[in-house]
């Protein structure tokens, strides 16, 4: 459990199209401060020293000066060693912020929203992990439709990603959002009202 704040830090996780936003947005409600960590990602790329970073890596990936986050995720997500590159560049920074608004946030409750918690390390900054998961074909339906993209792009994006199930073993709650809104509301109530291993 992390020592150093007396407000609760929770880091939540899951793969590309299971619904981590709804699940934050229900955590809101409940009084919750969310960091996000991909909105931070989308805030770092426009530094000019992590721009000048990703063109030595992924030339192809700037265009005018600035980040192309297709093109950029067209190369990382079809090669796990450039996959890996762009992370050396990217999490360091993107976890020095959440620090500083973790430390700054006047709320109880801190959820760290991070698709790649463990990937970044960020487990070992919150006391507990939420990972939100669904069924396959769900999954793959969900991303095909928000990023416009084919059933094989779709694969390649959720593959690219540590594997469900290794995350579900090793969080400390886990939430399943293949249902309805209301069915997700739900269980993030149970979490936050119900469950003694939450205080």
């Amino acid at each position: 459990m992390n020592s150093t704040t007396r407000k609760k830090v929770i880091g939540l996780t899951g793969n590309i199209g299971c619904g981590k936003s709804s699940v934050s947005n229900e955590f809101r409600k409940f009084g919750a401060d969310i960091i996000d960590a991909d909105i931070i990602s989308r805030q770092i790329f426009e530094k000019k020293e992590v721009i000048d970073e990703i063109n030595a890596s992924f030339p192809k990936a700037v265009v005018n000066g600035r980040i192309d986050r297709k093109i950029l995720g067209d190369i990382v997500f079809s090669d796990k060693k450039m996959l890996e590159k762009l992370n050396l560049i990217t999490h360091k920074k993107i976890l020095s912020i959440i620090k500083e608004k973790i430390k700054n946030s006047e709320s109880n409750l801190v959820i760290v929203d991070a698709a790649l918690l463990y990937e970044a390390g960020l487990e070992n900054i919150v006391d507990k992990v939420i990972v939100v998961y669904c069924n396959e074909k769900l999954q793959i339906d969900r991303v095909m439709k928000r990023d416009k993209i084919s059933r094989e792009d779709a694969l390649k994006r959720i593959k690219s990603q540590m594997n469900q199930q290794i995350k579900i073993d090793k969080s400390d709650f886990c939430i399943d959002n293949s249902g309805d809104i209301d069915e997700l509301h739900n269980k993030v109530k149970n979490i936050v009202i119900k469950d003694d291993n939450w205080r």
